[in-house]
């Protein structure tokens, strides 16, 4: 079982399919995730538009899991991330964004 989130290192929790997992803004995951999703800055500017699609949200919290359960697919992460509804993920969406914007 990985250790809680350290919001002091950028990290933030996320609950999905009754698993809490931390997702951290590394550069490794944010490199990762500039390389499928582009640009960062230009994901950024179509989260704060409201433009950001589902499976632009899923990829970004995907790359920046810190520790992936053994079992744990992209595909069944972003199920479990629909069925907890967006409503719950919004939260940690916002602190990864923050966190690319401002760094830590």
């Amino acid at each position: 079982m990985s250790r809680a989130a350290n919001p002091a290192r950028g990290e933030a929790e996320l609950r999905v399919g009754g698993i809490a997992l931390v997702l951290r803004p590394s550069f490794e995951a944010l490199v990762a995730a500039e390389q499928e999703l582009g640009p960062l800055f230009a994901l950024v500017e179509r989260a704060a538009e409201g433009r950001l699609a589902l499976g632009e949200m899923v990829a970004l919290l995907w790359h920046c899991v810190r520790d992936i359960p053994e079992g744990m697919t992209r595909a069944r992460f972003g199920e479990a991330v629909v069925a907890g509804g967006l409503a719950a993920a919004t939260p940690v969406l916002r602190a990864v964004l923050r966190q690319i914007l401002s760094g830590r």
